[in-house]
């Protein structure tokens, strides 16, 4: 693991620790957290773009538009 410098507000900092020992866990345990989810959004966001796409090609509906109490039947 490579450790990473950051520069932030010392009081910004604070509040951060602070809330990190009122959830039990650690700045930094946050900081790889927020990285991971960061890093990951962009390929999960192209993979639901193509997920709604590959469904709109495949759904037919005959031109039919739905009312909101159709579509959430179950």
């Amino acid at each position: 693991m490579r450790n990473v410098t950051f520069s932030a507000d010392e009081r910004l900092i604070e509040a951060a620790r602070n809330r990190a020992r009122r959830e039990r866990t650690t700045l930094n345990e946050e900081f790889r957290r927020w990285l991971q989810a960061y890093a990951l959004r962009e390929n999960q966001a192209r993979t639901a773009r193509a997920t709604i796409s590959d469904l709109q090609a495949s759904l037919r509906t005959g031109g039919r538009r739905f009312t909101r109490d159709e579509l959430n039947e179950r």
